[in-house]
């Protein structure tokens, strides 16, 4: 009996300390058209690698996208706000996570426009498209963040 109670205890005390090292997700906002399946699967993957995305579905998400202060050129098909930034379209859970921890001066968020195949959410076999993660700000300047499947 009094075995069992130490195993029991010993149990109680490893399960609270690890929970307690949990890390808790990242929040958000994802705007997206109720119909798209690569959408869902954006988000699963940002779910998977940390982030809770609160959802809006808008039947048009131009000016969400203008209000936050994206431009067309950069347009996918969802957009995200996290932390105060914008994050456009397909772009890898990783690039978000380095942006946040960076915060770069002058930048609002990250873009990948269109829908590349391979990137996340649009996986589709073994294509895979290369394109590149810019950051940009409010004026609509734009730098390469990152590049993938080169």
């Amino acid at each position: 009996m009094k075995m069992s109670r130490l195993f029991a205890s010993a149990l109680l005390v490893v399960s609270a300390f690890s929970h307690a090292e949990e890390v808790a997700p990242i929040k958000g906002t994802n705007y997206q058209s109720p119909y798209c399946g690569c959408c869902k699967e954006w988000v699963k993957h940002m779910e998977d690698n940390g982030f809770k995305l609160d959802m809006v579905y808008e039947e048009d998400l131009t000016p969400i996208k203008i209000k936050l202060g994206l431009r067309p050129e950069y347009a996918s098909c969802h957009t995200a706000q996290i932390e105060g930034y914008t994050f456009e379209g397909h772009i890898p859970a990783a690039e978000i996570k380095r942006f946040l921890a960076k915060k770069p001066e002058r930048m609002i968020g990250l873009a990948v426009g269109g829908m590349p195949m391979g990137s996340p959410g649009m996986e589709y076999g073994d294509q895979k498209d290369a394109y590149e993660v810019l950051a940009f700000d409010k004026n609509g300047r734009t730098m390469v963040w990152s590049r993938h499947n080169q």
